[in-house]
């Protein structure tokens, strides 16, 4: 039983021991748990990530759902990298694009709200993740990024980087990206990326208290908010990109991306 709670918690299996997954009354809380990677993702817990949502929708009786990391270093560090060694085609480009965005639209429509605890790293995916979330609520050490442009050498999806715009505006997004540096946790909150900065130790009791608020509100009138909020931004998201992720990910500035990130080397890039 959670500390400042008498629900009892209930375990949900997702198909992976990498996801723990459990309802508290009408609060679900999934975790992300390779705490030994920092809970990079593979992609059975991108998977699990869409089962979570499924499950949320068929229970009415849970009405939060809050995302967080084991381990304390990390909410979610990236994508596991090592997945990418085997890219050589152009569908397997798209093909990791069109699921990643698949799973992310799915946590963004899913009907209760969504709140990420950010403790640590939240980059690339993770950082991704967290931004489709309705809030977020991070730690003192909080860092957010997408350092590709120093790390792999790939791209986004073209929605991930209409979040991005919603929320941080054209230019701070370019400047982001272009300098590949992390933002902190005040700076985060200054930017509107988190919500709160809560120290550590109330993080967990601190969501849970946003949560159980509400919780205790209108559903319809939640529902229906984030609903219109997804559809108002949604009309400019998807417009054709397919060409700008192939100029990415076959490349071989990609490939060496990947070998370099791999044997913890600084990459060689050659434009090319």
């Amino acid at each position: 039983m959670a500390e400042g709670t008498t629900e009892e918690r209930t375990t949900i299996d997702l198909g992976t021991p990498d996801l723990i997954f459990e309802q508290e009354g009408p609060l679900a809380w999934l975790t992300f748990n390779r705490p030994q990677a920092r809970n990079a993702m593979t992609f059975d817990m991108y998977e699990g990530l869409v089962r979570a949502c499924d499950w949320m929708e068929q229970q009415p009786e849970a009405r939060v759902l809050l995302l967080r990391g084991a381990g304390g270093r990390a909410f979610v560090a990236g994508t596991d990298i090592s997945q990418f060694q085997s890219f050589r085609t152009e569908e397997d480009a798209l093909g990791y694009e069109a699921r990643i965005s698949r799973v992310l639209e799915r946590v963004e429509r899913v009907r209760q709200p969504t709140i990420a605890l950010v403790e640590g790293y939240a980059f690339g995916g993770g950082m991704a993740i967290a931004l489709t979330c309705d809030l977020r609520l991070c730690t003192p050490d909080a860092q957010f990024g997408i350092p590709t442009a120093r790390t792999l050498g790939n791209c986004l999806s073209i929605g991930n980087y209409a979040r991005l715009v919603d929320l941080l505006g054209p230019s701070r997004v370019k400047e982001i990206l272009f300098t590949a540096r992390s933002i902190g946790a005040e700076e985060a909150r200054q930017i509107g990326l988190a919500n709160e900065v809560v120290v550590t130790e109330l993080l967990e009791a601190r969501a849970r208290e946003l949560a159980t608020t509400i919780a205790g509100h209108a559903p319809l009138t939640i529902q229906v908010t984030k609903e219109a909020v997804r559809r108002i931004q949604e009309h400019r998201r998807f417009p054709k990109a397919d060409d700008l992720v192939l100029t990415a990910y076959m490349s071989q500035d990609f490939r060496e991306g990947v070998q370099a990130f791999l044997e913890k080397r600084p990459p060689r890039w050659q434009g090319r």
